[in-house]
């Protein structure tokens, strides 16, 4: 079971649940298993807005990912309501946010923030992340939290073909 590390967010009545090899968590699972969807019509899907119509990979694929390995070999955070409703997931990996994404109902309201600063408190001496260079909001949350642009590249080395930017928050 997924432990409340965090606790919850009086204002917004939000829990944040973080483990590191927890497969049975269904909101982890429910969060988790959006990882990867881009395009679809599903309010975790990366890419939401169009940015990505093409599907890479099978539902069935993805969830088998999730479940072999994000979930048992990564560190996972899931904010959820009260009804245990996953409203973002965040995946840390050795130094780097392998995926951040909130629902869009929940965007601007602080809970992506709180995620990069709990990624920054687990991981002290640095992060880095990818993001797509179509995806200029993320570029600027991003900078604002720290983040600076370290490598382009013109997406050739990406399963979607699109040019991608690396971003590093050096320790202060």
């Amino acid at each position: 079971m997924f432990t409340c590390l965090v606790g919850e967010d009086g204002v917004s009545n939000i829990a944040l649940y973080g483990s590191r090899s927890s497969v049975g968590d269904v909101a982890t699972c429910r969060a988790g298993g959006r990882l990867g969807r881009r395009g679809r019509a599903d309010p975790l899907a990366p890419g939401v807005g169009g940015l990505h119509s093409a599907a890479i990979h099978s539902d069935t694929d993805i969830e088998q990912w999730v479940k072999v390995e994000v979930i048992a070999h990564r560190e996972v955070w899931v904010a959820v309501n009260t009804e245990d409703h996953p409203l973002a997931v965040m995946v840390l990996h050795d130094g780097w946010i392998d995926q951040l994404y909130v629902a869009p109902a929940w965007t601007g309201l602080g809970l992506g923030s709180r995620l990069v600063e709990l990624a920054k408190s687990r991981s002290p001496q640095g992060l880095q992340l990818w993001t797509f260079a179509s995806i200029v909001g993320a570029q600027r949350f991003y900078e604002r939290h720290g983040f600076v642009i370290a490598e382009t590249t013109d997406g050739s080395g990406n399963e979607e073909n699109e040019p991608d930017l690396r971003l590093v928050w050096p320790a202060p």
